[in-house]
């Protein structure tokens, strides 16, 4: 019998491309920057709020909105406002490991959407998924709820119609690995360039696979479907 469909949920950054380069470097500048210009402190200030809103909420955004009544638009619109593709480090084959890949591909992704399309368009993988949930459209009851929200994971099975044990999502975030784990999905872990991030988690029991690379995917499928 065949085996069922897999539903693959894919991060982007640090995922399908390595952010940590330079975007990441830009980005965590960029919102520094806005934190400083629009709540009036320094970059000592807007560096510890922009670190503890990502830390307690999953985005920093989130904490920028609770409490400082931040309007969400203009926030992503501000810090992402850069040459995205004179950043961008990608591994090469990404087009062929999305042919092999048997099931159906979606991006989930905390960055907003026209920075993903932009990097999706640039690693020529627009085809490939057009199906993608930003942080725009991640929201339960007229709320944001990015990664790791397990209220937001559960809704997007139900809007792809697609059972837990079919759903995969490949990350680089052991947090929201381990959300969407314990909802059921199979869990891949992504450490392409992070060797003290691997160290230091090794393959807790919410990771079903770990790899370091999203072409290694077709590879480890045997694995990943007796999970």
């Amino acid at each position: 019998m065949p085996s069922p469909r897999l539903t693959f949920f894919f991060d982007l950054d640090d995922t399908l491309h390595h952010a940590s380069h330079a975007i990441f470097g830009v980005l965590n500048r960029r919102m520094t920057e806005y934190v400083q210009r629009h709540l009036a402190v320094d970059e000592a200030e807007a560096n510890r709020l922009r670190q503890t809103y990502w830390h307690r909420y999953g985005a920093t955004l989130l904490g920028l909105m609770r409490h400082h009544a931040v309007d969400p638009h203009h926030f992503l619109r501000e810090t992402h406002d850069f040459d995205i593709p004179a950043l961008l480090r990608a591994e090469r084959g990404l087009g062929q490991l999305f042919r092999q890949l048997p099931g159906r591909k979606v991006l989930l992704t905390n960055a907003p959407a026209t920075y993903a399309t932009t990097v999706v368009r640039e690693l020529a993988l627009h085809r490939h998924l057009p199906q993608r949930y930003t942080i725009e459209s991640m929201r339960v009851h007229g709320q944001f709820r990015p990664k790791p929200s397990r209220a937001m994971l559960r809704t997007m099975l139900a809007r792809e119609r697609c059972p837990p044990g079919r759903a995969v999502l490949v990350e680089d975030s052991p947090a929201n690995l381990k959300a969407a784990r314990a909802l059921g999905y199979r869990t891949v872990l992504v450490t392409p360039a992070q060797p003290r991030r691997t160290k230091r988690y090794g393959r807790p029991a919410y990771v079903g696979l770990r790899i370091r690379s999203v072409r290694d995917l077709p590879r480890a499928l045997v694995r990943l479907r007796t999970l």
